[in-house]
């Protein structure tokens, strides 16, 4: 008998304490076995292991390249030690099967996690599910995946089984099962697991979407490298079709290698994202991504990325290459260094308008630069301050990932407001120094409306993020708030008006 899906176990837990029964139409006796990547849970160990290794052990990646040459399961061994119990205990996972395995464990069904990770890691999985009974896992140079699994759990269990598992490599153990549980959405693996046992349940597993992978790639950040269009506009060279052109090379490469490095990020962080309130639900943290698509991505971006760059020219490429250089500095160190966090991040959105200079060749302006500086230093404290904010109201004196306590809430508060301030007078500073002097402009007394703008603007973003109400992203917030883009659509007007009437 197959079941096309299981029933949603948090719906019936009124009526199991009067009466449960086994979803499973096989008796008691049967043990379940369970794999454990991308079954039971969402991600794949081996590839948790190599960033957990990597992250913690990097003075000894270069042995890695001579494990794999000892083989598949020495591998596993070797980069299993950097894993710990609170890394396997924040592993997402299927909630429909864990339900399943807590049910059949209660009525009384032996249930058996047989997996090809090392048998430390399936140990910590054991330890943090206690429903299995016992476990069969890679171990003494045994890779304990495909035919090698098939083999050892009919040679445990000569009298039958139900195997829970998800890929092509499981065939061989749905071969010697009585009967299957398949984890996943392929129509054709259910074909084939039909014709090898009995298919008695299915549980969809996490669809690769469009959707999915935009979070991924954080596309919607892509809206910071318009910055790249800034020097082109503000230095004179609207009309010119060939700097529009490089612009729009610049802003590309820019974005590719940004989403490039947002995954690196992301997969870097994966165990400080999956115990944050907010962030826990970020694709690769929450298992919605595998980590090797997130490495596809970070590979397939930097190369499209580069070549771009090296289409655009020498300057383009040295200033990518200053940006990554320091974005990765931010990721793997410096963001956990408060106040010098904010200064990098501030410095991040700077280097956008430096691309946009070097990309169009127009006349670099100082005071543009600075304005940049303290307009960013402003919003990236507004950033800090929320998620110091939501720390505190979660309890926490420290805040996941970063060097901020809670003491510091007040500090960040009056640096975000200096800031707000600074930018106004600056880009007052600015207009009169290099924006009226320029000639660009047929009525230039209109972009005295940026300041008034900007002011008003930075007020809202600050009285949000007092009253817990900004986004964890001011950037995210500013695309979606209505008063926002009244003012952005504001300064536009004020904008094309001097320049064109």
């Amino acid at each position: 008998m197959k079941i096309a899906s299981l029933p949603k176990f948090e719906e019936e837990t009124s009526n199991i304490q009067t009466r449960e029964e086994s979803h499973l139409p096989h008796d008691l006796s049967l043990p379940l076995v369970i794999d454990l990547d991308r079954t039971l849970i969402t991600t794949d160990a081996l590839h948790e292991s190599l960033f957990f290794f990597l992250k913690r052990r990097a003075a000894a990646a270069w042995r890695i390249p001579f494990w794999i040459l000892s083989g598949r399961a020495i591998v596993k061994s070797r980069l299993a030690v950097a894993v710990t119990d609170a890394d396997v205990d924040t592993f997402p996972v299927n909630p429909d099967l864990v339900a399943l395995a807590e049910r059949e464990a209660r009525l009384g069904r032996r249930v058996i996690l047989a997996t090809g990770a090392d048998i430390s890691i399936a140990l910590k999985i054991q330890r943090r599910f206690p429903f299995f009974d016992e476990i069969i896992a890679s171990a003494d140079g045994r890779n304990m995946k495909g035919a090698e699994k098939a083999e050892e759990v009919a040679h445990r269990l000569p009298g039958g089984f139900i195997y829970a598992g998800d890929s092509s490599a499981d065939l061989h153990v749905w071969r010697k099962a009585s009967a299957a549980i398949f984890v996943g959405r392929s129509k054709s693996m259910e074909k084939k697991i039909e014709t090898l046992t009995d298919l008695v349940a299915v549980l969809p597993s996490n669809a690769l979407s469009f959707p999915t992978l935009r979070r991924g790639l954080r596309l919607h950040q892509w809206a910071k490298n318009a910055l790249v269009f800034v020097p082109l506009i503000l230095g004179g060279k609207a009309h010119d079709a060939s700097a529009w052109l490089h612009a729009f090379a610049g802003f590309v490469a820019l974005s590719l290698l940004a989403s490039a490095t947002y995954v690196l990020n992301d997969l870097w962080d994966l165990t400080e994202d999956r115990r944050h309130w907010s962030k826990k639900k970020r694709p690769f943290a929450s298992g919605d991504l595998p980590i090797a698509t997130g490495v596809a991505l970070i590979a397939g971006g930097g190369t499209i990325s580069l070549l771009l760059a090296v289409w655009a020219g020498p300057s383009c490429v040295v200033t990518l290459a200053l940006y990554l250089a320091v974005s990765l500095a931010y990721s793997f160190q410096l963001k956990r260094e408060p106040i010098v966090d904010l200064f990098v991040l501030a410095s991040l959105f700077s280097m956008r308008l430096a691309l946009g200079v070097v990309v169009t060749d127009v006349v670099f302006s100082p005071w543009l630069f600075v304005f940049s500086m303290f307009i960013f230093l402003s919003l990236s404290a507004a950033k800090r301050q929320t998620e110091i904010t939501r720390m505190v109201a979660h309890g926490l004196e420290h805040t996941p990932g970063r060097g901020y306590h809670a003491s510091d809430a007040p500090l960040v508060l009056a640096l975000g407001v200096g800031s707000m301030i600074a930018t106004v007078l600056i880009l007052v500073i600015y207009l009169f120094e290099d924006a009226f002097p320029a000639g660009y402009y047929k009525h230039p007394q209109l972009l005295w409306s940026f300041p008034l703008v900007i002011f008003l603007w930075l007020g809202r973003v600050w009285l949000k993020c007092h009253r817990d109400e900004l986004n964890d992203d001011p950037v995210a917030f500013a695309l979606k708030d209505k008063v926002s883009l009244f003012y952005g659509a504001t300064m536009a007007t004020f904008f094309c008006a001097a320049a064109l009437l």
